[in-house]
């Protein structure tokens, strides 16, 4: 970062992320400028409940002013608008770190996926979070001035930035005096906003977006002049928004609007929640929760030590945000609001993780969402659809850490299966086993990196031929899954590639008898297979998975799968040692030849295992030797 200063002042380059998030904000999300003043009200009011806070152990931070306030006013000859609050506030560094960079885990892998598409990327940004920065969808300049609660006068912070000329993509910070703590941001809006310059416009908006807001949101009152013929100020103060908690209202005073706006307000959403669920808990433990289910997934979702989306008040007083003690990591999406009437107004983090209380509300919240996440997949199949493809693999991981929800998560569990064209077409276990044949006992699946992967497996050939469904399981964490979850209603679940495969009462007493027929005529086949490759196998034998490939490998039943073994140590980890079984289908014409082979046997047999390790997705040792012995082999069957 480049930067020029004197003593008191700097000007620095943005961030790279932070220019390309500003060229969005001001190209894709224009027509929705009216975000921009719900994002600066709401970082007002989050400023105020912290400075609520931390005032809590240290009361003087409120400098003897203690009735907190946003303030929303605007300037016609100035052509400005200001918001201003008077919160915590920020010290130089803190500017600095908000105003300047996005220092945020996964911010780069975000910004690789933003296309130019205005559509997409505005539902990016959504994904992202609006914030400050739309301040410049309507303002070519913005100057923020700021104190922190606590610290003199003379370390208040001014910062600037325009968005034309020469200083465009830079941003300056200067010391100022300021004797109000909390922070006053100054709109200079660009040529074609000045509709915006009307007190009654501002009182719709906030009125639209920020009526939930909690802390009083004001401006100066307006009155006819009969003389001018148009409304003037007054110097008297009037309270635009309603600043009352809504999740503490009657569900039946709350409308389907009201629970959306509020929620862009607590998830700094761009979009509206996918569901919601509202209710207040009495009797041993009093709590009121508002929890949602976005839409989309956030740009960190896989950073499990982000922290996300659940405010805790007490009394309707804030205490902290992003209160990961009261949702478990696997539903780290959730946003929302939970007020304890129980809890002490100075609970910690570190109290948090002892209280009972805490995991009380903890489990009553993981209860709400499962059953709100049942309801959609019961009643509202397209509406749960969205939410599988933006969560499904994150819920996934409740099946490993949630012992309790084990059930209720597996039931919300879908599937690709062999029934399906793509892999969005999923199963839930239970229509799995509605829909299995008679005399199946398993649930049988297969694991591979891909969804075409898994569609091809060669050890699927018998469960298409016999038209049984087959689970197709590609997702990363699926290999987690399957190591927690061994059984669903009774029915366990069963790899068709690892150990003997035993398809019980599906086989009837003439393939069981070919199937020992193949075994003892090919026994010394097998055996002079094993001798050739040597360590590179626990086993050869014959196999019963296969109607059109020649050869497969499957795991030993209590040895760890391939494809797990594979993902293992593609992420640097050691897997446990074990050897694939090869199996050999009887019927094939290249097995039928090594019968009589005796020159090439042992690159026949290396041929084998190869193309069989190949189509599990795994890889060669030697490339190189594999290739050799098919030329050599094509030569010798053409006659040359």
């Amino acid at each position: 970062m480049s930067e020029v200063h004197t003593e008191k002042s700097q000007t620095l380059n943005f961030q790279a992320e932070v220019k390309q998030l500003l060229h969005l904000m001001i190209h894709s999300l224009y027509s929705n400028r009216e975000i921009f003043l719900r994002e600066l009200i709401s970082n007002a009011s989050d400023a105020c409940d912290k400075l609520r806070f931390e005032a809590l152990d240290k009361p003087e931070l409120f400098e003897g002013q203690g009735e907190l306030a946003i303030r929303v006013g605007f300037d016609k000859s100035a052509r400005t608008i200001t918001v201003s609050d008077n919160g915590i506030g920020m010290s130089r560094d803190e500017v600095i770190a908000h105003l300047g960079t996005i220092a945020k885990s996964g911010t780069r892998e975000f910004f690789s996926q933003l296309t130019g598409d205005q559509r997409k990327d505005a539902n990016l940004i959504g994904q992202f979070g609006v914030g400050f920065y739309s301040a410049f969808i309507v303002a070519d300049k913005v100057t923020v001035t700021t104190r922190r609660a606590g610290l003199n006068e003379s370390e208040g912070v001014r910062w600037e930035c325009a968005m034309s000329g020469d200083a465009a993509g830079e941003y300056m910070v200067e010391t100022v005096e300021r004797p109000l703590r909390g922070t006053e941001i100054v709109l200079h809006l660009r040529e074609d906003q000045d509709d915006l310059l009307s007190g009654w416009q501002l009182r719709g908006l906030i009125r639209k977006y920020s009526d939930h807001i909690v802390q009083p949101i004001l401006m100066k009152k307006e009155e006819w002049d009969q003389d001018k013929g148009e409304q003037v100020t007054t110097e008297e103060d009037e309270t635009v928004n309603q600043a009352s908690a809504l999740w503490a209202k009657s569900k039946n005073d709350i409308s389907e609007d009201d629970y959306k706006a509020f929620y862009k307000h607590v998830g700094h959403d761009f979009d509206e929640p996918l569901a919601w669920t509202h209710s207040r808990v009495e009797g041993r433990h009093e709590y009121t929760q508002l929890l949602y289910v976005p839409k989309h997934a956030p740009f960190d979702l896989w950073d499990r030590n982000a922290r996300h989306g659940i405010k805790l008040y007490v009394k309707r007083v804030f205490i902290m945000d992003d209160a990961e003690k009261l949702m478990p990591t696997y539903l780290r999406f959730v946003r929302g609001v939970v007020d304890s009437a129980d809890l002490p107004l100075n609970v910690s983090r570190e109290i948090l993780q002892e209280s009972k209380d805490i995991e009380t509300i903890r489990a009553g919240c993981t209860k709400k969402v499962l059953g709100l996440l049942a309801d959609l997949a019961e009643n509202d199949q397209e509406k749960y659809a969205i939410f599988w493809k933006a969560f499904g693999s994150v819920l996934k991981e409740g099946v490993g850490e949630d012992f309790a929800n084990k059930e209720k998560i597996a039931g919300l569990l879908r599937f690709a299966s062999t029934r399906a064209d793509t892999a969005d077409e999923t199963v839930s276990l239970a229509d799995y086993i509605a829909r299995m044949k008679e005399g199946q006992e398993k649930i049988y699946y297969v694991t591979a990196e891909s969804f075409n992967a898994a569609k091809n497996s060669p050890h699927l050939e018998i469960f298409r031929k016999k038209g049984i469904e087959v689970l197709l399981l590609s997702d990363r964490v699926d290999e987690w899954v399957i190591g927690h979850l061994t059984e669903f209603d009774g029915k366990s679940l069963q790899s068709v590639a690892k150990g003997g495969l035993d398809l019980g009462g599906l086989e009837d007493e003439e393939e069981k008898k070919e199937a020992e027929k193949a075994a003892d005529e090919f026994k010394d086949l097998v055996e002079r297979m094993k001798s050739s490759l040597g360590d590179r196998v626990k086993d050869v034998r014959v196999t019963h998975r296969l109607t059109d490939s020649p050869a497969c490998l499957v795991a030993d039943e209590q040895d760890m799968g391939m494809n797990l073994a594979r993902m293992l140590k593609a992420a640097g980890q050691k897997a446990p040692e074990s050897k694939p079984i090869l199996e050999v289908n009887p019927t094939h014409p290249a097995v039928l030849r090594l019968k009589s082979e005796e020159t090439s046997f042992d690159d026949w047999s290396a041929v084998l295992f190869d193309q069989a390790l190949l189509a599990e997705g795994g890889t060669l040792d030697d490339p190189a030797s594999f290739v050799r012995r098919i030329n050599q082999l094509m030569l010798a069957m053409s006659g040359n």
